[in-house]
């Protein structure tokens, strides 16, 4: 009988792995071609994994929260759907001897580049004697984090039968208890723990005052809410718990400082009012502003290039590429940013095309790995909601993002020739937030009225 092996496909050139978040499909299910079998998930994006074939499911060989490698097969499928109890133990154990043979070397390759990687300085932290199974990926991040065997063994496992995932680890890390668990005073003199504890110390700014220095023994702790009648408690989605700590990380990481400039952009919507038609009905794409501003914004990092930058420790990365993140709202409430890469090289049709396409796309969760990622700058769009400006957080490692407050009509002044005068013009805020640490306030306000020179200097007349 013919079975074909259902594998993870490549999702991208940088992407190597990715998380197993459900099975749409269970054993003896029919399965149509191009239908999803199961779900999995990257740093920033959870993709459906369609079947190849038509066919009968009769073997799942990962289960959730299972770290699954590119190519590596994840679920067999029999075409012609022809019973699969008088060969399954055979397959099976086939199937598994070919993936766990590259699984086992790639994972000792792995382990032994990050151990090569490893200071002679490190503390030497052992695992062999543990009575819970961890697999090695596990392993290598509580290495690199400092995390002793004793404090592994108190994280609590999600996966199948309280194994430790990737995530668990890692949620556990970000919540900053790595290093700072009580079992281990007794294991000071071993040389693990202390090394991370003195350069905590160290790091630490000394107090100018003895009134600092008693605000600072005096910490605040903060108790953990008990449920209340009436009280909903809904946990953190996946995507909820990487926006949490990556929003986190970025306060703690830049010095956020905000420029806002008012722009009067009644040249732009008269124009699009003029046009819009004529180019949905030539194009079969609707004409949004944000095309437009994303144009503007291509521009004033062409004419500023130190705005279009990361910083790398002591050393400023200046990119080459204009890849602009346009932070899109999902149904569920979460954000996410895909990145028009080259920005600067389309024209304003090629622009609404991809504005357009990502949108669309990042709404049927159907976006790539690599359309979320090596975003330079990125534009939010606080206005959709009513918002007239707002403060955004920086998208690391970027080092700025623009925040478009929404279009209102306003009395203003109008100087002309003849005199000023009273007249109502379309106006929006436009909010910049950069870090203060590798961008100045002369540098973030001229990229801010950049945008708004280029966006008021609209020419009515322009041909698209």
């Amino acid at each position: 009988m013919s079975k074909f092996e259902l594998k993870l496909p490549q999702m991208g050139e940088s992407v190597a792995e990715a998380t197993l978040t459900s099975w749409l499909k269970e054993v003896g299910d029919t399965i149509e071609m191009d239908e999803a079998v199961f779900e999995i998930a990257t740093d920033k994006v959870d993709s459906e994994v369609p079947s190849e074939v038509d066919g009968i499911l009769v073997e799942k060989l990962f289960n959730i929260d299972d770290v699954v490698k590119v190519g590596q097969t994840v679920a067999i499928i029999e075409i012609n759907g022809s019973s699969y109890e008088s060969d399954h133990d055979h397959d099976s154990h086939v199937a598994t001897v070919k993936d766990d043979a590259p699984n086992k070397a790639a994972e000792e390759l792995e382990i032994a580049v990050l151990s090569a990687k490893e200071s002679t300085a490190a503390p030497v932290i052992d695992y062999s004697g543990a009575d819970r199974f961890y697999s090695p990926l596990v392993k290598n991040i509580a290495k690199q984090e400092g995390i002793t065997l004793a404090e592994l063994d108190t994280i609590s496992g999600t996966g199948s039968e309280g194994r430790v995932t990737k995530n668990d680890i890692l949620d556990y890390v970000a919540s900053g208890k790595a290093g700072g668990g009580q079992p281990f005073e007794e294991k000071k003199e071993e040389g693990v723990m202390p090394v991370v504890k003195k350069v905590e110390q160290v790091a630490k700014p000394v107090p100018s005052n003895k009134e600092e220095a008693k605000r600072e023994e005096v910490k605040p702790t903060v108790e953990k809410e008990q449920p209340s009648n009436g009280d909903e408690h809904i946990p953190l989605t996946r995507m909820g718990k990487l926006i949490v700590q990556h929003m986190t990380a970025s306060v703690n990481t830049s010095a956020h400082v905000q420029s806002f400039v008012e722009v009067d952009v009644t040249n732009v919507v008269n124009w699009r009012n003029k046009v819009k038609d004529a180019f949905e009905k030539r194009e079969g794409e609707k004409l949004t502003f944000t095309p437009i501003f994303m144009e503007a914004v291509a521009k004033a990092l062409k004419k500023y290039p130190m705005v279009n930058i990361s910083l790398d420790g002591d050393t400023i990365i200046k990119k080459k590429n204009i890849n602009i993140g346009m932070a899109a709202a999902l149904a569920d409430g979460n954000l996410i940013v895909p990145v028009i890469k080259n920005a600067d090289q389309l024209n304003l049709v090629g622009m609404a095309k991809a504005v357009n396409d990502l949108a669309k796309r990042a709404r049927n969760n159907a976006l790539k790995p690599d359309e979320v990622k090596d975003g330079t700058y990125t534009v939010t769009n606080v206005g959709t909601f009513g918002s007239v400006f707002g403060t955004p957080i920086i998208n690391q490692p970027q080092v700025g993002i623009l925040a478009l407050g929404a279009i209102r009509k306003m009395p203003a002044v109008v100087e002309t020739k003849e005199g000023d005068f009273i007249a109502i013009r379309s106006k929006m805020y436009l909010s910049h937030s950069y870090d203060h640490r590798v961008v100045n306030g002369a540098l973030g306000g001229m990229f801010v009225k950049a945008v708004a020179d280029y966006l008021e200097a609209w020419d009515v007349n322009r041909e698209i």
